[in-house]
């Protein structure tokens, strides 16, 4: 399992194209991935819905979990594009 906490540092938080980025590398990955907003539930982050569910704006802190092999991989990228501006 990997995980990892990153501050979201987009004026639009994760929201509209940053969302969709996050959605689409998640989904595209082998592994069971999950997002959570500042210590709350996690949410699966292959879902459109799920994540824009959070509510995450520029600021905010989120925790990405994967679990499976490639999963410190996946968390790596997702983390970069949370925290990208």
């Amino acid at each position: 399992m990997a995980q990892r906490q990153v501050t979201v540092e987009s004026e639009v938080g994760l929201h509209a194209r940053p969302a969709a980025t996050f959605v689409q590398t998640a989904a595209a990955a082998p592994v069971d991935i999950t997002v959570a907003k500042g210590g709350g539930q996690p949410v699966n982050a292959k879902s459109i819905l799920a994540v824009l569910s959070l509510d995450v704006r520029q600021g905010d802190t989120v925790v990405i979990a994967a679990e499976g092999e490639g999963a410190e991989e996946i968390v790596d990228k997702l983390a970069l594009i949370a925290s990208a501006p």
